[in-house]
């Protein structure tokens, strides 16, 4: 398979082409020169991992929908499949797979590419992380380490914090944000597909430098898979990091369409022992398979180390017992996530982690 992109210290970096179809690469090779823009090879590994995440735009040659290698790579804003026929209905749902933006036919579509790659090259947007957090069961403090890790995690644009209980009573009050004017998830029932991320991060609620989408009190409502998906991808297209709080029982489909193309993903367990099985539960399903685990401990609980040997998964932090945390909350004041709090030190260890990509088992 020929895999080509260029990082050039002195420009940043440049599109990547993944195709085995020496034509259609050649064909690409000239397209994107027209851009602005000269991919070259690299070999695959941890070398196109690397490549496929810092690119502006990646271009993925139909041919290399079903190759292993690009089924295992996550899913990112900036896709986009190109071929030199129309895709059957099996090549569009591959396409859909890998969350491309759009499938271009050559030679039909050349002038929409090379504005694309143009644009892309011109004005470069790191995508946004995207980190998903749950408890092994309720009250695990799951909404307030979301919440936190929303208030801390690093990007040059503010976070989006999204609430996908719509039982929880809203990830909203925990920012002092209940009155503050933006649309809910009953707004944006109708959303679908590619939608424009700057627009749709501004209509929502703000306080504390982090954009938050949670459900109405007043309308309750489930929420709609189809518009997550659109709202994730736009907030991280546009370069913002994405927290999305998860409850315990989430819908199937939604817990594995977030988690598949999760860069971070955190199950919070308290040392209990239903907790423990209930943990023991969610760590069997391998959409949850690389999640980094988190104690939540208190006085004569079980600690790390008897979580870490009862699930065989190491335990990253322990999160202990904040006095402060319910009075803040009740006053709605956000979490305290300074260098010397609790939540400060487990936020940091997870974003760490999360930097690293690795789950470490016992």
């Amino acid at each position: 398979m020929a895999l080509t992109a260029r990082v050039d210290e002195r420009t940043g970096p440049h599109p990547l082409v993944i195709s085995s179809d020496d034509g259609l690469v050649d064909e690409l090779l000239h397209l994107l020169a027209a851009a602005g823009t000269i991919p070259e090879l690299t070999h695959g590994g941890a070398a196109l991992r690397r490549a496929h995440r810092a690119a502006p735009l990646v271009v993925l040659g139909a041919d290399a929908l079903g190759a292993a290698a690009v089924r295992a790579l996550p899913r990112r804003p900036g896709v986009v499949v190109a071929s030199r026929a129309e895709l059957d209905g099996e090549g569009f749902e591959a396409a859909l797979a890998v969350g491309a933006e759009r499938v271009v036919v050559l030679p039909r579509d050349e002038g929409w590419l090379v504005e694309r790659a143009a644009r892309a090259v011109r004005d470069p947007v790191e995508p946004g992380a995207l980190l998903v957090v749950s408890g092994a069961c309720g009250g695990a403090g799951a909404s307030t380490l979301a919440t936190a890790l929303a208030l801390s995690v690093p990007g040059e644009r503010g976070a989006v914090l999204v609430d996908t209980d719509p039982g929880g009573g809203g990830l909203d009050l925990l920012l002092g944000a209940e009155w503050a004017d933006g649309l809910r998830w009953p707004d944006l029932a109708g959303l679908r597909g590619r939608v424009d991320g700057a627009a749709v991060v501004a209509s929502l609620p703000h306080a504390h430098g982090v954009h938050v989408l949670a459900p109405s009190r007043e309308v309750p409502s489930a929420v709609p898979p189809g518009a997550l998906a659109a709202v994730v991808a736009a907030a991280r297209a546009d370069g913002h990091p994405v927290v999305v709080d998860l409850p315990h029982r989430a819908d199937p489909g939604v817990a594995e369409q977030v988690l598949a193309d999760a860069d971070l993903a955190v199950l919070v367990v308290p040392g209990r022992v239903r907790a423990l099985a209930a943990a023991g539960a969610l760590l069997a399903d391998p959409a949850w398979g690389r999640a980094a685990l988190v104690a939540r401990t208190s006085p004569g609980g079980l600690g790390p180390a008897e979580i870490t040997t009862a699930l065989g998964r190491q335990v990253v932090a322990e999160l202990v017992h904040d006095r402060s945390a319910p009075a803040r909350g009740e006053r709605g004041e956000p979490p305290q996530v300074g260098a010397r709090t609790p939540l400060g030190q487990v936020v940091r260890r997870l974003l760490t982690a999360g930097a690293a990509g690795a789950v470490v088992r016992a």
